[in-house]
Parts: structure tokens; C-alpha cells; sequence
């Protein structure tokens, strides 16, 4: 029970510490203490009718008893007063603690990885050896990472605050791309951070109901969420077109295409939109040979007009071997700077098989399975390796 509450409520009760004292460590530092509390005692008093509002609370007051007690330290007093008067007050168009608490975590002034170590640690509630097993660095560099973090936050004063809304369309796209990191480290092995991912991504969409590249990246996360049943068989990575499309989860299917409908409907195509649409395409077809390729192609085609990238141009030439052929395909990959990048070998490797190039493709798949660092994909790589000789 404590553990649902803790995932569930973390980010909202640090998110309305971080509004009322203006500081992330006093904020988490008190969350973290409330749950511990928590742990002491729900088992013998019972759990409390509202446990969100309870763990608020004893936050709050621990965190009110902490100020007081390093009173002598600049503005901590000041703060404690302020707070018993009932907190600062906050106006702006979005009125939500967690939307104001992603935007800080991913405020433009830190680096990526700077903003998806916090966003994780301060919406999910992830340790900091989590933080680091997901990042596949040590724990003590992640916690310098996430302390420098939280020190620029407060040092150079970065607002806790939603964008006003001539600033949202550039600040938005940085949260949607952290949002999405999150996400694709689930996707590679970690499910607890597909499930955060897909979380934030609701909440983002609760809380801006009304912009449709937030629709596309839900849209995205739950149609590829769908298909995870069918991913891994007996430890290998099954292929898109090999799955058994029974075990895809057709609820999350169809939440996921009812999204993409709505963003059709408003008719302002983003890359996450787009990119929701080309899985939407491939969640329509029973099987793998019913896939409109034609279809995918130009919705790729679409991508690269309004968001190129290597990695879009990439899965646009998957589209393009199934519909003009591999060497057409592999002419496209060859000129992608793409090399320190697995699939790029991987999908490489599969178009120099198909035109019977066996030896430059036991090359490209020995590329792809040093760069992968996931025991599925590896395993899946090798046995395609044994398939072609060298």
C-alpha cells in the first residue's frame, strides 16, 4: 500500500513542497522523511482516509520543523514564516504543482541528461542508484550529476513555473524529448521507466489538453507499450513483422489510435504526431503482410519534411526496402552518419542479407552487437549472424 502511494504521490507532494518553499532539496528531503513516517506508522494506526494529503502534511510540518531548526542559515526563517501565513501564492494558465515541477526539471539551462536524472528522481521518485543503473554510470557520478542539477536550479534562480504561453512552443518540446529519453530507457529493458514515461506523458496531456503534439507522444509511448508482450521470446528480440499480434494489448491499441484520430482532427502535425501515426499504421494490420507500406513511407516522408534527422531518415529507409526494395533502401543508408548508432548496423546488416551480401552483413551484424548493450537485442543479433557466412 505504501509502495502505490509512494508511486503514485511522490511527484505531486514534492511538486507542492517545491511551490511553498521555493527549494528542491528542502522539498524532497521532507517528502522523503513524511514516507519513512509513513512506514512507522500506517502499519500500526491504519492507513489514513486521504494518503496523499497526509504525506503532504506531515511534509510540510517536517520541513517547517527543519527550517526552524537551521534558522540561523540566510532566508530559512523567512521561509518558515512565510509558510505559516499560508505559502506563496502562484497564478498562471496551467494551475498544477507536477506540470511546473517537469518544466523546472527540464528547463533549457541544464543539460539533457542533467533534466531526465531529475525528471525521474523528482516525478517518479527513482533512488538515485536507479537514476544510475538507467544511465549505466555509477552511483556516486549520478549523485554529483543530480546535486550540480538542483544547485544551478537554485543558484541561478530558475523559476518554478509553467512558461507563459508565447514561451510554451519552445519550452514544450524540450519535456516532450525528456519525456520520450525516459521512456525509450524502458523500452530498452528498464519497465519501470516505460511506465513512468507513459505516466508523465498522461499527465502532460491532462494538463494540456489542447496540444496535439503532447496527444502524439502519449499516442506514441501506448502503441509501442502495446506490442511489449510480443517483443521478447525465450530472452530474444522478435521483430515487428514476426510478432504474434495476439499478445498485443489492444486496450492500449485503441487509446492510442483514439489519440491519433483527435490529432488528425486538429490538423497540426508534429513529430511526435507523425511518428504516432506510422504505429497506428502498423496496430491496423492483422498481420505483418497487411502493413500498408505505401502508406508508412509517406507518413516518413511527412517526418523528414517537418523534422529531419538521421535517425528518421534511418527508419524512412526501413519503409523504403519494403516498398521499392533493399538496394534501394541501402543506397539511402549508406550516406547516414550514423555509426556509433546499433540499429543503423543492425538494419544495415539485414538489407546486405536480403541482396545475398553475406559477407559485408556478418560484418555489419558484428558491428551491431558491439554497440547494443541489451541482452535481447544481442541475442537476436547473434542469430542472425549465424545465418549469413562470413
Amino acid at each position: 500500500m505504501i509502495g502505490d502511494v509512494f508511486r503514485e504521490e511522490h511527484g505531486r507532494a514534492v511538486a507542492v513542497l517545491v511551490r511553498v518553499f521555493g527549494d528542491v532539496d528542502v522539498a524532497e528531503e521532507a517528502v522523503q522523511d513524511a514516507f519513512v513516517e509513513a512506514v512507522r506508522r500506517w502499519p500500526s494506526d491504519g492507513t489514513p482516509p486521504s494518503p496523499a494529503g497526509w504525506i503532504i502534511t506531515t511534509a510540510r510540518n517536517k520541513a517547517i520543523d527543519r527550517l526552524r531548526r537551521e534558522a540561523a542559515r540566510d532566508g530559512k526563517q523567512a521561509q518558515a514564516a512565510m509558510l505559516d501565513e499560508g505559502g506563496p501564492a502562484w497564478t498562471g494558465a496551467v494551475q498544477d504543482d507536477r506540470l511546473r515541477l517537469i518544466f523546472t526539471c527540464c528547463h533549457p539551462a541544464l543539460g539533457l541528461q542533467a533534466r531526465v536524472a531529475l525528471t525521474l528522481r523528482m516525478l517518479g521518485g527513482l533512488t538515485t542508484a536507479e537514476i544510475a543503473r538507467a544511465f549505466l554510470v555509477p552511483e556516486s557520478t549520478m549523485a554529483q550529476r543530480l546535486v550540480r542539477a538542483k544547485a544551478k536550479i537554485r543558484d541561478a534562480r530558475i523559476p518554478y513555473r509553467v512558461p507563459e504561453e508565447a514561451e510554451l512552443p519552445g519550452r514544450l518540446s524540450g519535456v516532450l524529448a525528456v519525456v520520450y529519453l525516459v521512456f525509450t530507457q524502458g523500452y530498452g529493458g528498464r519497465e519501470d521507466l516505460g511506465a513512468e514515461a507513459i505516466r508523465l506523458g498522461r499527465v502532460l496531456n491532462e494538463l494540456l489538453p489542447d496540444e496535439p503534439e503532447v496527444m502524439g507522444l502519449l499516442a506514441l509511448m501506448l502503441l509501442v507499450e502495446s506490442r511489449k508482450a510480443a517483443r521478447i521470446r525465450g530472452g530474444e528480440l522478435v521483430l515487428l513483422g514476426e510478432q504474434d499480434r495476439g499478445l498485443w494489448d489492444r486496450g492500449l491499441v485503441a487509446e492510442g489510435q483514439a489519440l491519433v484520430r483527435r490529432c488528425l482532427e486538429i490538423d497540426r502535425p508534429g513529430p511526435y504526431q507523425i511518428q504516432a501515426a506510422v504505429n497506428a499504421v502498423h496496430s491496423d494490420a492483422a498481420t505483418a503482410e497487411e502493413t500498408q507500406w505505401t502508406q508508412i513511407l509517406r507518413l516518413y516522408d511527412q517526418l523528414m519534411a517537418v523534422a529531419p534527422t538521421p535517425v528518421a531518415a534511418l527508419n524512412r529507409a526501413v519503409a523504403v526496402a519494403e516498398v521499392q526494395g533493399p538496394e534501394a533502401a541501402l543506397a539511402q543508408v549508406e550516406g547516414l552518419d550514423l555509426g556509433r548508432y546499433y540499429l543503423f548496423h543492425a538494419i544495415r546488416a539485414d538489407l546486405l542479407r536480403r541482396l545475398g551480401r553475406d559477407g559485408e552483413a556478418a560484418q555489419a551484424y558484428d558491428a551491431a552487437i558491439e554497440r547494443t548493450e541489451n541482452d535481447a537485442e544481442r541475442a537476436f543479433l547473434r542469430s542472425r549472424r549465424l545465418d549469413v557466412r562470413s
